[in-house]
């Protein structure tokens, strides 16, 4: 609030705070009421990759007043890929954020980070691909070698490519990958600067749109089963200390995710009135195609559930690979008393 002079009276004063306060919109105020009528927590919430259809879905927790009916006040914030998330996330910068959770077992498994817990999973299944378009020479793994491929440092594409290079028989020492921000990527791929991209499988829609050219994925689900695709984390001191509010802040995102999957161009609208650039079409195709990957085989299983048995297969699967240098279980990276129930 603007400084009042020193001759306006006190009368005044407590009449223009009164008034702020009741026509506040709350998400500034530390004063604003959650639906009990408590001042609301402000939390700090990264994207996976960037502001892309995939992330509407904590957009839509806001906008729709999720987050706010269980108690948060959330700033929301584009992340760069696992690595990043995780290293902002650990270092209090930020409390919550989606991870690839198999990019989390290498961060983990390598000792390239710690201090931090999935509480929800995102996708039941990776997303993570190599993304071409059509002129490229692209339509194996195989064809791989030789080209030039960009991604962020920590993204979960870039960490997993060794592992699925070997076992789609590609020998990754012939393919060069350079560095590139999460919203500059696809723009390097139209432009002609490189051969493909590390990208989800949904963004097809929106590459088609920036590169005026026809996608060729290549996931990483065809050579690796029972990954799980991204999961919300949390610090383990957060998960430690206030249980109970992780929960509620993960059961106000899944609701924001279920509204998102069913309502695909109302979430890509609110991305626009958030983030500008936001091509809404591509965004709500997106969304559509995130769908499958979201819910699990079995449609009774509760949105964002974990199983413990399909992650220790992951870790197994990872560790045959020679991709982890010591040995991890489930409960090392998933705190299983936080996760949604099946």
């Amino acid at each position: 609030m603007r400084r009042l002079t020193r001759t306006v009276a006190a009368a005044a004063l407590a009449t223009a705070l009164a008034l702020v306060s009741a026509c506040s919109s709350g998400d500034d105020s530390s004063e604003a009421k959650g639906g009990e009528g408590k001042a609301l927590e402000k939390v700090t919430y990264l994207t996976s990759f960037g502001n892309f259809g995939r992330d509407s879905y904590a957009w839509v927790a806001k906008e729709k007043g999720f987050f706010k009916e269980a108690g948060f006040d959330v700033e929301i914030k584009p992340g760069q890929g696992t690595g990043s998330v995780i290293q902002t996330i650990v270092g209090g910068q930020a409390d919550f954020g989606p991870i690839d959770l198999t990019g989390g077992l290498l961060q983990l498994g390598n000792g390239a980070a710690k201090d931090f817990v999935a509480v929800a999973a995102i996708q039941q299944r990776t997303m993570a691909a190599i993304v071409t378009v059509e002129g490229k020479n692209i339509a194996t793994p195989k064809d791989l070698e030789g080209k030039k491929l960009a991604d962020t440092p920590t993204s979960v594409v870039r960490l997993l490519f060794p592992t699925y290079a070997r076992l789609a028989g590609v020998d990754a020492s012939k393919v060069t990958f350079v560095n590139g921000e999460a919203q500059s990527l696809m723009g390097m791929l139209g432009s002609g600067t490189v051969d493909g991209i590390g990208q989800f499988v949904v963004g097809q829609p929106t590459v088609e749109v920036v590169t005026k050219k026809k996608p060729v994925v290549l996931p990483y689900s065809d050579v690796m089963t029972d990954l799980y695709g991204n999961a919300l984390i949390t610090s383990s001191k957060l998960a430690k200390e206030k249980p109970e509010m992780v929960k509620r802040f993960t059961a106000a995102l899944l609701k924001g995710l279920e509204y998102a999957l069913a309502n695909p161009q109302e979430a890509a609208d609110l991305l626009k009135k958030n983030v500008n650039a936001t091509n809404t079409g591509a965004a709500a195709a997106e969304l559509q195609l995130m769908a499958a990957y979201v819910r699990s085989s079995n449609s009774g299983t509760a949105l964002g559930t974990l199983d413990q048995e399909r992650v220790a297969k992951s870790i197994a699967l990872l560790q045959g690979a020679g991709a982890l240098k010591s040995a991890i279980n489930p409960d090392q990276i998933i705190d299983f008393n936080l996760t949604p129930k099946a």
